[in-house]
């Protein structure tokens, strides 16, 4: 009666898991990556604690839920976010978990020089448990790593045989997995805390059972939930060693196009795009978002003095100064010409005039024509919502100013309340 009622607590346990770590999955996009990845993490002491110590009578042995359930559900839910996310994603967590285990073994380490009291009588501090749990941690995060890798590429190289099977691939590659897994943790578990060999089958048969349920309740959700299933995949095991994911290649691609040939930064097709977007969600977080017009001036005097390439040259150096004063969450364009467009989210318009000040500086100070005279700018500065709730308004409103800036002589910052800084 006790090893029924057991079958059924670990069948519950198993579909209480998916359902709630497959709803974090589900709603990554407006809970955030974060609370999936960590709910995946904060488990790793317990299921090693379990896999330990607490085992259960079930019909064809002894097994413990922490590894049987919790642990072959992680690695299922590891390939689930691969399917949905990319191996760069899946590394993080993974690589997370071996740090912080071997933290905690130094840590233990350390503990051991200090002479620990005894403040509630029958509760001594058991420093020795904890470093022997460290390492067990240790070990079966690395064998996590190795589970990892080979659920991905099993899978992937299952799509050469039934690329459209894809509830079928998912739960061949955590049989197969699973039961890698389970000689490599349990000759751990044996080694480290005396856990008999008898228990070795009957956790390998609990983790095959395990798998079985996890892909039913994968099919459920990828017919039911998603509906349209998981686009089988057609990346090579070559491709997922060489750049790891599909999302890597994008930014790097992303991150190439858009950009000004001449001086690197983005230009004015990326600026329509992305700066709407940053103001927009400078807002919607209750912040200011700042936009700096910055023109080179008498920059016509330059090219017609010493030529259209002196004048690329001085360019280049504008556009090099910019990114150095910015900080990394600003984001520089060029306008056309010799106008280049910063905007700065999380910026007040008090703090974006001392910038702009500075940029001013900076420039004029260090950027100079093959005559060796200084190249100066002028600077006009909006904020948002102050000027305007949309990125083209206080566009409009910066673009007003550095007008003003230019009428009042040039080589100056112009803000709301008119010049703020000349030389």
């Amino acid at each position: 009666m006790m090893e029924l009622f057991n079958s059924a607590l670990f069948i519950f346990e198993a579909v209480g898991y998916f359902v709630l770590m497959v709803s974090l999955l589900h709603f990554r996009h407006r809970l955030g990556l974060g609370v999936f990845l960590t709910a995946l993490g904060v488990m790793h002491f317990m299921e090693t604690y379990l896999a330990a110590v607490f085992y259960v009578s079930l019909p064809f042995g002894n097994v413990s839920p922490g590894s049987s359930i919790f642990f072959s559900g992680k690695l299922m839910m590891i390939l689930m976010l691969y399917l949905q996310e990319d191996a760069a994603t899946v590394r993080q967590p993974i690589y997370g978990l071996f740090l912080g285990n071997l933290l905690t073994v130094a840590i233990a380490w350390v503990l051991q020089l200090h002479q620990p009291l005894e403040l509630s009588p029958g509760h001594p501090a058991d420093v020795d448990f904890l470093k022997e749990m460290g390492w067990l941690m240790v070990w079966g995060t690395a064998i996590l790593y190795l589970d990892s890798l080979g659920i991905i590429l099993l899978y992937e190289k299952l799509g050469d045989f039934m690329r459209r099977r894809v509830v079928l691939r998912f739960m061949i590659s955590g049989l197969v997995l699973l039961t890698f897994d389970q000689i490599c943790f349990f000759s751990g578990l044996h080694y480290f805390v005396g856990v008999p060999m008898a228990a070795f089958w009957a956790g390998w048969e609990a983790k095959m059972l395990a798998v079985c349920l996890y892909s039913l309740m994968f099919a459920v959700y990828e017919y039911y939930v998603r509906r349209d299933g998981v686009a089988a995949s057609a990346r090579s095991i070559s491709d997922l060693f060489g750049d790891l994911t599909f999302r890597e290649r994008y930014n790097d691609l992303l991150e190439r196009t858009g950009r000004d040939i001449l001086t690197g930064v983005y230009d004015r097709s990326r600026m329509e795009l992305e700066a709407p977007l940053m103001v927009r969600e400078a807002l919607r977080q209750g912040q200011y978002a700042t936009v700096l017009i910055i023109d080179a001036d008498h920059f016509k005097d330059v090219n017609d003095g010493f030529g259209h390439l002196q004048g690329d040259e001085v360019l280049k150096a504008i556009a090099s100064r910019l990114g150095t004063t910015l900080r990394s969450s600003d984001r520089i364009f060029r306008f056309g010409g010799e106008e280049f467009v910063a905007v700065c989210p999380g910026t007040s318009h008090e703090e974006a005039l001392l910038l702009a000040e500075r940029l001013r500086w900076t420039i004029v100070t260090s950027v100079k024509t093959p005559d060796d005279a200084s190249v100066s700018v002028s600077i006009g500065v909006a904020t948002a919502d102050e000027d305007g709730g949309s990125f083209t308004t206080v566009l409009s409103a910066a673009d007003s100013r550095l007008y003003e800036a230019k009428k009042s002589g040039r080589n100056c910052v112009v803000g709301r309340s008119g010049v703020a800084k000349a030389s």
